[in-house]
Parts: structure tokens; C-alpha cells; sequence
């Protein structure tokens, strides 16, 4: 037996295939603000991860775990990250077992040119909305998703 549909609208549901296609719609402008960089934006989430650990290169399982990915992804990224010479991978000096991750010179000036493709896809995405506005959907996200880390917030 089918179960009706529904004539009224369902708000929620509509509400979550907004915030889909606002997700989609974010991911293709990041996408096209990041190509003249020349990383993707999953590169850039770990160039990210790795310069906020600053002075204390992180462990491969370190990225892994902040990540939310599984180790072999981080690899991956490396790997692709290594290649253009904006990371390398360094030994850790109490057990050479270990592999850490560093931001080469390469890696810094990138992270200074994603800081400038990241605030013009936000104003891109932003653009429609007054500052009154974006500070309502500010508070909005940070209530769905929390404060964003290293915000003080």
C-alpha cells in the first residue's frame, strides 16, 4: 500500500534542500576561486589543518583525525600537496618512525593567496545579503554547525 503524499508543504524538508543546494552552490564558487591557486579545496583544508598547528608539525594520523578522513585520504593529499612543493614530510625527532607534516615557503605563500580566494568567494556568496543580514545567518550557522575554531567565539 502507497503511503500519500503529503499536500501541505513540509517546511523542514524544505529547508534542508535549501541548505543542499546552498551547500552544492558554496562548492562550485570555492571550487572557481581556488583553480587560479591551483589546489582543490580539499588540499586546501589540510594546507589549512597543517599551518594551524604551527611550530609542532602534526602526524599523518594527527591530519587524519582532525580531518575527519581516513588516513589513507590524508596520504592522498600529501601526496598531491608534496608534489607542488607546498608541504614535506619530516621525520619526528624523538621517534623517526614518525612522519610529520610541514608547510615548506611554498606552502605559506599559498595559504596567503587562499586568505584572498576564500573572502572573494564569501563576498561572492554574501553579495546578495545586507550586513544586518549576514549577521543573523552569522548566528544562525555558528547555533547549527558552533563556533568556528580559533574564532573566540
Amino acid at each position: 500500500m502507497n503511503t500519500p503524499v503529503p499536500s501541505t508543504p513540509d517546511p523542514d524538508g524544505l529547508l534542508a534542500e535549501q541548505l543542499l543546494r546552498l551547500t552544492r552552490r558554496l562548492h562550485r564558487i570555492q571550487k572557481r576561486h581556488l583553480e587560479p591557486v591551483g589546489i582543490t579545496p580539499a588540499q586546501s583544508r589540510l594546507l589549512r589543518t597543517v599551518a594551524h598547528y604551527g611550530d609542532a608539525p602534526p602526524r599523518m594520523a594527527d591530519l587524519a583525525a582532525r580531518l575527519e578522513v581516513v588516513p589513507r585520504a590524508v596520504t592522498s593529499l600529501v601526496d598531491g600537496l608534496e608534489a607542488a612543493g607546498r608541504v614535506r614530510r619530516v621525520p619526528d625527532p624523538s621517534n623517526r618512525r614518525v612522519i610529520r607534516i610541514e608547510l615548506t615557503d611554498e606552502g605559506r605563500a599559498t595559504l596567503r593567496e587562499l586568505r584572498s580566494a576564500r573572502r572573494a568567494a564569501a563576498e561572492d556568496i554574501l553579495a546578495p545579503l545586507t550586513v544586518e543580514q549576514r549577521e543573523v545567518l552569522g548566528g544562525l550557522l555558528t547555533a547549527l554547525a558552533g563556533p568556528v575554531p580559533g574564532s573566540g567565539c
